[in-house]
This record gives structure tokens, C-alpha cells and sequence, in this order.
């Protein structure tokens, strides 16, 4: 392997890579530290292909990092004998998007692998739709989803439509690593490609088919017709690529009083109005909030800028306060209107499942069981949902209902294999029209949602550890709770102790062992008493180690206080290994 300083000096003097990126190098002449971050190793190609910061380097992400990625999967794609069924791309409204797109329709097609690329950005739902809808081999998606302005990325889709699992994720992996000499990858114009019949353009037909499939999911349009003039939605695409197909969906169920932020109403890559464009984040919804009050606005809905992922803040009519629902409780709320309609129009099939994350909320599993379907678990990334829903098309056992993730994303229906915020914000108002009808607001029906099943409260703490000293700790504190892990957390005890790395679920009273059932992934998940319980990982696309934890209350209080109290033994047991 060449030393960073060697293969800094290879950029600057090889013909293959450009002016700019040249000039660009030059600036940083004579500093050590900077060349050295940019080429002390290549931009790791992971499980959710790449994502860093924009600029110069095999550390970064470049139109150069770009082709060798592509060629990986173009490699990849040969060898699997899926040349001729073609790779749908799309793209978000970051810097550098459309460009790397481009870039990558022009390497697949001077593969002999046609490149179906959208006219101009879209969702990543509406791509994880597009590779089926065109039969094709595989997917991409540029984008760096919530990440601050400087970040791009580049996600890898397989023909199911779900992010890429394994052995296709091993399989991309090793062919992109085998690539040393980036000069060596292929590309050709787009005058050519497209003369070749290897490049087309796509865009309005696509809509118009996923649109329709949006709109299939809506489960109570009576209530929409009844309602659509009462109530008054605000909006917010934060700067990104859900504002046309909402707003669409939205106008063409019924919905008339729909109030977008102006101020980020518009694509803009640089996210000038949030530092960083996260609808968890409670500053995304300061301007939302605003216009929510001068409008007198029922609910306030964000997506981030790839539109998989909704954030929505709800009115209490009482308190007339706005009020921020997690990930976990928008989800919750949703798979008990969705399971609540097919119910009431017979619709539910003995097979039926709802699929969810292993740190998300233990809520549903209640919704589930009251609706007498399955619940399955599934390790943290919506591929392994998508994974799930592939799995029971093949083998025809279970019926999928609904999936869902504690980060924001679920999907209603299996058009997609990937989350979908545009499905789930044309859902949520189509839950407030419903509830309205029977005098209820949002907030209502997830008070008497927690008043049926018991007040879940569930919630994350992150430890950010960066750098190699960072990922050394992380991985320290990974194996004390593996090797010695806790018998009591706070009030609860520890009753079960599951080690998805090792495949084992441990009884902590009779020392009984069995398999967990899921792909090794460093995981362990504590179960406690009083359905309490806490799931640990290191972060897949951060430097950070998470603690995840629930408990169930018997009132808004009471859930508040047990939450806290266990968040802070939580970071008790932390703070001793840190």
C-alpha cells in the first residue's frame, strides 16, 4: 500500500484527474495534516455503500470515488449475469448530486449496463420503486440523507428494491476494494452512452405510477372527503426532494389547505435555514412551528432531504400547544390506523405481520397482538424489513401489513422496500381526517392509544467518539457489557440477555441459551422487568456508541419520570467505562 503523501503526488500528476481538482490539491501544499486526512485511506465502502465529506482524495467523495464505486458494482453485476436487466439512479438536492449521478450512468454504461437516471432529483423511495418498476438489476441513490451540507453519498439498491444485504453487500464490496488504480475505471460521454442505447433519462412516467401507488394506501377515503376542508396541514421538504410528490399526493387525495415554509420550500444543498437538516431535530420545525400558529395548522410535518423519513409535531386542542411525536410514537400511531381500518373492512389475513426494528418501541408489539397478527424483529437498517417482505413473496407465509424504525421511517403497502415519507405524511393526515370525524386530534388518538395498551416511553442516548483512540473505546465498552453484562440497570432487572454478535439469548435466571434467529451483528439487548428494556450498538454511519432503552408507565407522568430515571443508571454504568 503507498504511503497518503505518494498518492497525493499521483493526483497532481496524472493526466487522468482535472484542473480543478488539481488547483484544489495545490491549495493544500505543505499541509501535512490536511493531505493526509484526503489520502490516508480510501472512503470506506460499507454496508450502505459510501458517505463523507465532498472534495478531493480517496477520502472523500468525488467524482473519481464516484466511477470506482460504480465499476465495483458494474463488476459485480457482470459476474451475477444481471448486465442486461439495467441500474435505476437518482439523486437528492445536495452539492455535487446531479454530477455524481452522471457520473455513474456514464460508468455503468461503458460497461454495457443501461443507466435509467432521473431528469432531476427524487425521493429515495421513488427510486426503491423505480428499480422494480423497470425490472433492473440494482439501484443508486446519491445522497447523504440528514448529514450537514459538506457530506454526500452513494447508497446501493439490489432488484428487490431494498438497500443491498448480504452476499450482495460482501460481494459490491470486494469487487469496489479490488479496484486500486482509479484511472483504470471505464467511462464514456453521454452523448455516446445515450446514442449506444445505454443511457436514458427518466422521470414523469415513473411519478405517475408511484404516485398512484401512494395514493392505493389510503385506507379511508370517506373520511378524507368528509374532513379535507377542516383541516389545515404545514408543511416542510427542508430544502430537499419531498416537496412535488407531497404536495401531489396531498392535493390529489383531497387535501386543500396545505401551507408550505417558503423559506424551505426550495431544493439548496448548502440547508441555509438548519444546521443540519434532521426532522428529529426540533430546529427543523422552527419555521414550521411559526406558520403552524399564523395558520392555526392541525399538524406540522417535516421530511428530510431524501424524503424517507417524517417528523411531525401534532395539536392539542386542550393546550393548545404543538406537540412532537418520536419516530416511535408517529410509527405506533400509524400501524394502529392502518391494522384499525383493514380490521373494520375484514382486511387483516391470518398470516399477517407487522415488521420492526429491534430498538424500536415495544408499543407496537402491543398494537400487534391486540390485532392478532405477527410481530416480527429485525436487526436496525430498513433493508432487513425489505428483506423480510422479499422473504414472504418467495415463500408465500406472511401477509406484510406494516414496518417500521424508531429513526423516523415506515412504510404502508410493498410498492417500496425502503421507507417512505411521502406515504407516510399523505397517512398521517389521512389519520387526522379520520379522527376528526370522531372529534379527535392526533394527540387524542395517541392518549387513547396509550391508555389501551400502557404508557410506552422510549428513548436513545449517543456517545460520540471519534478518530482511532474513538472506535478503540467504542469497541472496549462493546465487550464490558458482552463479557460481564449488567444484572440490574436502575429499578429493573436484567432478566434476558440477548448477544446478536454471538447469536445467543441467555436467561439470566436459569442460565439457558438459545439462538437469537437474526445475521450476526454487534448488538446486545437487555430485556428487564416490567417491559423495560436497553439495546446497545455502535452507530452504522457515525462515529458514535447508542443506548437505547423503553419502559412502560401508567400515565404521562409516570412514563416521564421511569424514562428518566433509567436514562440516567443508563449513563451511570457508561460514565464508569469512559
Amino acid at each position: 500500500m503507498k504511503d497518503y503523501m505518494e498518492i497525493y503526488k499521483e493526483w497532481l500528476s496524472n493526466p487522468y484527474f482535472d484542473d480543478a481538482v488539481k488547483a484544489e490539491l495545490k491549495a493544500i501544499e505543505g499541509n501535512e495534516n490536511e493531505i493526509k486526512e484526503r489520502f490516508y485511506m480510501d472512503l470506506e465502502f460499507g454496508t450502505a455503500g459510501l458517505r463523507g465529506i465532498i472534495g478531493a482524495g480517496i477520502n472523500r467523495m468525488n467524482i473519481y470515488v464516484v466511477r470506482r464505486a460504480t465499476q465495483g458494482l458494474a463488476n459485480y453485476i457482470i459476474k451475477q449475469g444481471g448486465a442486461g436487466k439495467g441500474v435505476a439512479i437518482a439523486y437528492d438536492s445536495r452539492r455535487m448530486s446531479p454530477e455524481f449521478a452522471d457520473e455513474a450512468a456514464r460508468t455503468l454504461a461503458a460497461n454495457g449496463i443501461k443507466a435509467y437516471k432521473f431528469e432531476s432529483l427524487r425521493p429515495t423511495p421513488e427510486l426503491s420503486f423505480a428499480v422494480r418498476e423497470l425490472g433492473c438489476i440494482a439501484g443508486i441513490n446519491v445522497t447523504a440523507s440528514h448529514n450537514p451540507p459538506e457530506y454526500n453519498g452513494y447508497k446501493v439498491y439490489w432488484e428487490d428494491g431494498a438497500q443491498f444485504t448480504p452476499p450482495h453487500d460482501k460481494g459490491v464490496t470486494e469487487e469496489v476494494l479490488a479496484i486500486e488504480d482509479l484511472s483504470t475505471v471505464k467511462t464514456m460521454s453521454a452523448e455516446d452512452a445515450m446514442a449506444a442505447g445505454l443511457y436514458e433519462v427518466i422521470g414523469a412516467e415513473i411519478d405517475d405510477k408511484y404516485i398512484a401507488h401512494v395514493k392505493a394506501q389510503v385506507a379511508n377515503q370517506d373520511a378524507i372527503d368528509k374532513m379535507q376542508d377542516s383541516i389545515k396541514i404545514v408543511y416542510t421538504p427542508l430544502h430537499g426532494t419531498g416537496n412535488i410528490p407531497v404536495r401531489r399526493a396531498l392535493k390529489e387525495i383531497g387535501f386543500e389547505h396545505v401551507y408550505v415554509v417558503p423559506q424551505q420550500e426550495l431544493p439548496d444543498g448548502e440547508f441555509p435555514t438548519v444546521s443540519y437538516p434532521n426532522p428529529e431535530a426540533a430546529e427543523a420545525f422552527a419555521l414550521g412551528l411559526e406558520l403552524a400558529k399564523e395558520k392555526d395548522a392541525d399538524l406540522v410535518l417535516a421530511t428530510d432531504p431524501d424524503a424517507d423519513r417524517l417528523g411531525v409535531y401534532v395539536k392539542d386542542s386542550k393546550s393548545g400547544q404543538y406537540i412532537p411525536l418520536t419516530g416511535n410514537m408517529s410509527g405506533s400511531l400509524l400501524c394502529e390506523y392502518v391494522l384499525s381500518q383493514k380490521k373494520e373492512k375484514g382486511l387483516i389475513p391470518e398470516d399477517g405481520q407487522v415488521i420492526k426494528s429491534i430498538v424500536t418501541t415495544n408499543l407496537v408489539d402491543a398494537v400487534a397482538a391486540a390485532y392478532n397478527v405477527e410481530l416480527v424483529e429485525v436487526l436496525t437498517g430498513f433493508k432487513y424489513i425489505g428483506q423480510q417482505i422479499l422473504k414472504a413473496e418467495e415463500t408465500g407465509k406472511g401477509k406484510y401489513l406494516f414496518g417500521l424504525e424508531e429513526s423516523y421511517g415506515c412504510l404502508i403497502g410493498t410498492y417500496a422496500r425502503d421507507k417512505d415519507a411521502v406515504s407516510a405524511s399523505v397517512a398521517l393526515c389521512e389519520a387526522a381526517a379520520y379522527y376528526k370525524t370522531k372529534n379527535m386530534t392526533l394527540w387524542d388518538a395517541m392518549v387513547a392509544m396509550y391508555e389501551k395498551y400502557g404508557y410506552y416511553k422510549d428513548a436513545v442516548k449517543s456517545i460520540g467518539l471519534s478518530g482511532i483512540e474513538g472506535l478503540a473505546k467504542i469497541q472496549s465498552i462493546m465487550e464490558t457489557f458482552r463479557n460481564d453484562p449488567p444484572a440490574q440497570v436502575g429499578d429493573y432487572k436484567v432478566l434476558s440477555a440477548r448477544d446478536y454478535k454471538l447469536d445467543t439469548i441467555k436467561d439470566m435466571v436459569t442460565g439457558e441459551v438459545k439462538p437469537t434467529g437474526l445475521p450476526s451483528s454487534n448488538v446486545l439487548y437487555y430485556d428487564m422487568n416490567d417491559a423495560a428494556w436497553l439495546c446497545v450498538r455502535p452507530s452504522g454511519t457515525e462515529p458514535k456508541i447508542k443506548f437505547y432503552y423503553g419502559i412502560k408507565g401508567t400515565s404521562l407522568e409516570d412514563a416521564d419520570a421511569k424514562s428518566e430515571a433509567l436514562g440516567a443508571a443508563v449513563m451511570e454504568i457508561v460514565n464508569k467505562l469512559l
